[in-house]
């Protein structure tokens, strides 16, 4: 009697294990799907067709998808802290000249600045762009970001000691 209850146990024991076996493997080929169906080229693009894991997003100014970052763009004013991360605003100008999209850092989407003739500011709201050396972007009357007006990135510094 003792040797069946022994041999029903190790029959169950191997019955349960071999279960577990197939759904962790299941799991696995779930889970392998699920990736292959996320990391196909272009499966995150926005509902503008910009293609957000290579830095594109939408311009409303110019209609078409950008990488913010090959804006102009504007430091921030108060750097408070040294070490922490700096997080640039960026600006795109319409053909013409009299809109500007600023893409603020920090913010999910744009502003929209216009102006009515070449030497006025770009207005929106509390928002004032004026170029002056470059160009800086005010909010309420106080300077918050500033750039020297060139598109793209920079390189600012070095690593390499000079000679």
């Amino acid at each position: 009697m003792t040797f069946r209850y022994l041999l029903f146990f190790i029959f169950f024991t191997i019955i349960s294990c071999k279960s577990d076996e197939t759904t962790v493997a299941n799991d696995a080929n779930v889970d392998a799907e699920k990736v292959r169906d996320s990391t196909i080229t272009g499966a995150d693009k926005d509902k503008n067709g910009c293609l957000a894991s290579a830095g594109y997003t939408w311009s409303k100014v110019n209609k078409e998808c950008v990488q913010i970052f090959s804006g102009i763009g504007l430091a921030p004013v108060d750097k408070s802290n040294a070490n922490d991360a700096i997080f640039y605003s960026y600006v795109f100008f319409s053909e013409d000249g009299n809109l500007a999209e600023v893409f603020l850092a920090g913010s999910e989407d744009s502003i929209i600045l216009s102006r009515s003739g070449k030497p006025d500011p770009w207005v929106f709201g509390a928002y004032k762009l004026v170029a002056k050396e470059g160009y800086v972007l005010e909010k309420s009357g106080k300077p918050i970001f500033l750039g020297d007006g060139e598109a793209g990135s920079k390189i600012t510094g070095s690593d390499i000691p000079e000679d």
